[in-house]
C-alpha cells in the first residue's frame, strides 16, 4: 500500500509545482520587465541631456557668467555652479550632523514616546512639499533678514534632514549586535561604542544617504525662489546677500522663448548632473577608505 500510495502523492503534488514554478517564472519576468523600465527611463534622460547640453558646454561656460541679453549666444553659468556649491555645502553642514546625531539618539539611546515623536515628525518632514518648506523659511527669515544664500541654506538642510536621518538610522540598525555586546562587554562605554564600531561600520550606507540628500538639494528649484531669489548679472560669493545657483539659472533659461537660453540651459543640466556624479564618486571613495581602515 505504502509503495502505491507513494507514486500517487507525487502525482497530485505534480500540478502545485507546476503552478509555483510558473508563478516564480511570471513574477521574475516581472521584475527584470521593472528593472528595464526603471534603467531605460534613467539612460534616457541621461543620454538626452547629454545630447543637448554637450553641443552647448565648453570650458568658457564652465569660466564665465550669463550675458545681459538672454538671447545672445555664448555665456556660462558660472556664478550659479559657485553658488549652488556655497548653497549646499552650507545645508550640508547643517542637516547631515543634526540628522546623524538624531538617528544616534534613536537607534541607540531613545526610548518610548520620545522616539516615537522623533520618527514621526521626520516622516512628516519627509512628506512635505519642498515648496511650503520654502514658504516657511520666506515668513520666518527672509521677512526679517531679506534674501540671502543662507536663507536658501536653511532651506535646503530642512529638506535635506530628514533623508540623512531615516538613512542613517536604517544603517545603524543594520550593525550587528554582537558587535555592539563584544564591544560593551569589552569595557568601551556606549559612546564609544557608537562612535567607533556603530559608525563606522554604517559609515558607506550613510555615505551613500547622505549624498542622495546632496543631490536632492542640488536640484531644489521651489524653496530657493522664496530664499535665494537668483542674482544673474555677477557672481556672488557673500551667502549672506542674494545669490545664483545652478536650479535656478537651469530653470529661468528653459522658460524663456530665447533658443541660446533655452541652450544653456541644457547645458547647465548637464553640469549637474556631472557635479553630483563626480560629488558621489569622491564621497564613496573616502567612505571606503575610512571603512578598510577601520577594519
Amino acid at each position: 500500500m505504502t509503495d502505491v500510495a507513494l507514486p500517487a502523492a507525487r502525482f497530485r503534488q505534480r500540478p502545485a509545482l507546476r503552478r509555483r514554478r510558473t508563478k516564480n517564472a511570471v513574477m521574475t519576468a516581472l521584475l527584470l520587465v521593472a528593472v528595464a523600465l526603471a534603467l531605460g527611463a534613467l539612460a534616457w534622460v541621461l543620454v538626452y541631456v547629454g545630447i543637448r547640453g554637450f553641443s552647448v558646454i565648453s570650458p568658457s561656460f564652465l569660466t564665465h557668467n550669463p550675458p545681459g541679453n538672454p538671447a545672445a549666444p555664448g555665456g556660462g553659468f558660472f556664478n550659479g555652479i559657485a553658488g549652488s556649491l556655497i548653497v549646499v555645502g552650507i545645508a550640508t553642514g547643517i542637516a547631515v550632523p543634526l540628522g546623524v546625531g538624531a538617528a544616534i539618539y534613536v537607534v541607540e539611546y531613545g526610548r518610548g514616546r520620545l522616539r516615537g515623536a522623533i520618527r514621526f515628525f521626520n516622516d512628516v518632514l519627509i512628506g512635505i512639499p519642498t515648496i511650503v518648506t520654502g514658504a516657511f523659511v520666506y515668513a520666518v527669515w527672509v521677512t526679517r533678514f531679506g534674501f540671502s544664500g543662507f536663507a536658501g541654506s536653511i532651506a535646503l538642510a530642512v529638506v535635506m534632514l530628514p533623508l540623512v536621518a531615516r538613512t542613517t538610522e536604517e544603517m545603524l540598525r543594520l550593525v550587528p549586535t554582537e558587535l555592539r555586546e563584544g564591544s560593551l562587554a569589552l569595557g568601551a562605554t556606549r559612546s564609544q561604542t557608537v562612535l567607533r564600531i556603530c559608525l563606522p561600520t554604517a559609515l558607506p550606507g550613510i555615505i551613500t544617504g547622505g549624498m542622495l540628500a546632496v543631490a536632492r538639494a542640488m536640484g531644489e528649484t521651489a524653496p530657493l525662489l522664496l530664499t535665494v531669489l537668483g542674482n544673474d548679472l555677477f557672481t556672488q560669493l557673500n551667502p549672506l546677500h542674494r545669490m545664483e545657483t545652478l536650479s535656478l539659472q537651469i530653470f529661468s533659461n528653459a522658460v524663456t522663448g530665447y533658443e541660446q537660453a533655452q541652450a544653456r540651459g541644457w547645458a547647465g543640466a548637464l553640469t549637474l548632473i556631472a557635479i553630483v556624479l563626480i560629488l558621489t564618486a569622491v564621497a564613496r571613495f573616502f567612505g571606503r577608505r575610512v571603512q578598510v581602515e577601520n577594519v
